[in-house]
């Protein structure tokens, strides 16, 4: 606690030491139409010194947004294709912050444009962090290595997504969360291609407007909707080989007329990997099972992508986004297992167990957007509305062949379908405000309705019967409804963001096959924010801007936590849900400084109440068989540092390099 508190009200007295008279400076650019010049690239050089230098380009509503400069003589240059160059002095200070420049056609067709501009792989913007995928997609066959490859990222075996804490980040998908498991996710992003994504959006500590759910951070993937002008389009085919090879083919098209977008994405690719795991454990004081389990994947995927953007009037926009996408895996595992006393290197027992997995999985995505423009200070009105069907099925084949004693075989076939739907209906309004004062408020409602049933027969001496130890039937339904309010203000320098979101929670889980046992959780939480941003100095022409940031979140358990149905993994182990988990909740404490808006330093705290975690248990049947399932174990504080960097820094090549550290204490 001490140490917390010191650390906070260190840099937050830095921070007072650093109060200069900053501005907000936003740029509109707009043709002689009065159309927003999207992508256009505006650059603002200090008159003064040149040195002090910065490039943006215009988003589509025709905005460019410099964060902290300092009042002074400024010249603005403004470049577009098809578009004569602007060049312009300008004055910041208190009262003159914004400024609107108009672009003239150039007469009759030029023979060659050329813009230079330097794309940063790393940039800060507000409360997040903005990765360019570019140019990690050209030695990445998906989207899934994209994420694996991103500075400050770390994906484990199992395809969750680590940030700043042990708690897993929440992927969203063109700003909308992704109700799936880890597994289902991972398989979705290995089949997105990787020239899809347009950006990489990474919230360590997300405001208000976000689900409260993402105790681990956020991230975003923002695919491409084709923004370029004209018809345009792309082949990508590529590869890789090692002990197993991956191999995929896409082709992407985008036509642009000025107001409308429309684009298309498909995508072929196969995969074929394995792993590799040994363990061992002791089951009585004297007793110790090895086992050895190779397995082998093998996939093949398509996806399509389609959607349209849409200019209705200058300040409405509409657009819609369809994924669909399909995969079909080949599992084919062995497993060794092998009983011993401890000590003896004489086996007891000694069977082998082969599993054949055929698994089918769909996705289906459909989202509508509206966005309103009510002025042209930045204020914006968005409504959006998205489902997502993903069903999947799996025909498993498995037989166990015991060696030691001899005993023969015993073979089983299970069918296993899952059915997961996921809707949401949001909508958020922004409001810029004179004295340099937004408020932001919206409300959300999303749901989850999940069914499994899974029907297994067993085979001993040519007899086959129902095997009423794993077959089930489970059906899960998640409703949570959020409203927020936030506000941020401008001063001195500073960018303070306060607000608050409201999330009422209900949870209904029904299970009568083989037994019932169903649960219901009716809950309403509160989570509050808090940020606070400053400028703090240059160093060497570089900028260093220091963040400070507090964020109360909620973990509630995914539905395959939950499901109390049984699914075999070997004749000693079986997996299992747990229906009376309890969400958690952590408080996050987090301060960090970035440099020339890439973030390089952070420290922080995360505690965390209500743990829950994988863990196994012996039966109480017997000690040789044991069930892997979730537990709430306890409490845990967690001090982090991140840092992250270039080598070297400032020339034209360069290393990203990056480090974290976690210190976490359990109760």
């Amino acid at each position: 606690m001490f140490l917390r508190r010191f650390t906070i009200g260190f840099i937050f007295s830095m921070l007072m030491l650093a109060v200069q008279a900053q501005q907000d400076v936003r740029i509109q650019v707009v043709t002689a139409a009065d159309d927003a010049a999207a992508g256009a690239t505006v650059e603002l050089v200090a008159a003064a010194d040149s040195m002090m230098t910065r490039k943006a380009s215009v988003d589509t509503s025709g905005h460019v947004m410099f964060m902290a400069v300092p009042p002074g003589q400024y010249i603005i240059s403004v470049t577009s294709v098809n578009f004569t160059p602007v060049r312009k002095g300008i004055t910041v200070k208190e009262n003159s912050t914004f400024f609107r420049i108009v672009l003239q056609q150039l007469p009759g067709e030029l023979s060659r444009v050329v813009i230079t501009a330097t794309r940063p792989l790393m940039r800060q913007e507000d409360d997040k962090t903005i990765v360019d995928p570019e140019a990690l997609a050209a030695t990445s066959t998906n989207a899934y290595e994209i994420l694996e490859k991103t500075p400050g990222l770390f994906v484990d075996q199992d395809g969750n997504i680590y940030l700043t804490s042990t708690t897993p980040a929440t992927l969203y998908i063109n700003g909308r969360e992704q109700r799936m498991s880890a597994a289902d996710v991972a398989t979705m992003l290995k089949n997105l291609p990787p020239n899809s994504i347009a950006s990489i959006e990474i919230l360590r500590t997300p405001s208000a407007r976000y689900d409260a759910s993402g105790s681990g951070g956020i991230v975003n993937v923002v695919l491409k909707k084709g923004v370029r002008i004209g018809l345009t389009g792309s082949v990508t085919v590529g590869g890789n080989q090692g002990n197993y090879g991956n191999q995929f083919a896409g082709i992407n098209v985008n036509n642009n007329n000025g107001r409308t977008t429309t684009y298309l994405n498909l995508q072929v690719g196969s995969r074929n990997n394995h792993d590799k795991i040994m363990t061992d454990r002791r089951f009585t004081p004297d007793s110790v099972l090895s086992q050895d389990a190779f397995t082998v994947y093998k996939t093949r995927n398509a996806y399509i992508g389609y959607g349209l953007n849409t200019a209705i009037s200058p300040s409405w926009d509409f657009s819609y986004d369809g994924r669909f996408s399909i995969s079909g895996s080949d599992n084919r595992s062995s497993n060794l297992s092998m009983i011993r006393e401890a000590g003896s290197t004489v086996n007891t027992k000694e069977n082998r167990t082969t599993t054949h997995n055929h698994i089918d999985n769909y996705n289906i995505s459909q989202s509508l957007n509206l966005k309103f423009r009510p002025d042209t200070i930045g204020s914006e009105w968005t409504t959006d509305l998205s489902v997502n069907f993903s069903p999947s099925g799996t025909e498993q084949l498995y037989a166990t062949y015991f060696m030691i004693p001899l005993g023969g075989a015993i073979s089983g076939e299970g069918d296993i379908s899952n059915r997961l739907t996921f809707y949401a209906a949001q909508t958020n309004y922004l409001k810029k405000l004179p004295g340099k004062i937004s408020l932001e408020a919206g409300a959300k409602t999303s749901g989850v309705v999940f069914h499994n049933s899974t029907d297994y027969f067993r085979t001993w001496n040519g007899v086959r019967t129902k095997d009423e130890f794993r077959t089930g039937s489970y059906r899960y339904d998640e409703q949570i409804h959020a409203g927020y309010l936030q506000a941020s203000k401008t001063f001195a320098g500073f960018i303070l963001k306060l607000g608050s979101r409201l999330e009422n929670t209900n949870m209904n889980g029904q299970q009568v096959t083989p037994n019932d046992t169903s649960f219901s959780i009716h809950r309403t939480d509160l989570f509050p924010y808090a940020y606070l941003s400053r400028y703090l100095m240059k160093i060497a022409g570089y900028e260093l801007r220091a963040y400070l940031v507090y964020r109360r979140t909620i973990n509630r358990p995914a539905y395959e936590y939950l499901n109390p149905s049984l699914r075999f993994v070997d004749p000693y182990l079986v997996e299992t849900g747990n229906p009376r988990l309890r969400p958690q909740f952590t408080r996050n404490y987090e301060a960090n400084i970035s440099v020339d808006e890439r973030p390089i330093i952070a420290i922080g705290v995360n505690e965390t109440t209500d743990i829950f975690t994988q863990v196994v248990y012996q039966a109480d049947s017997s000690r040789e068989q044991a069930y892997r399932t979730y537990d709430n174990l306890g409490k845990n504080k967690e001090l982090y540092f991140r840092a992250l960097g270039a080598i070297p820094p400032g020339k034209k090549y360069f290393f990203v390099a990056g480090g974290q550290y976690n210190h976490n204490m359990y109760d």
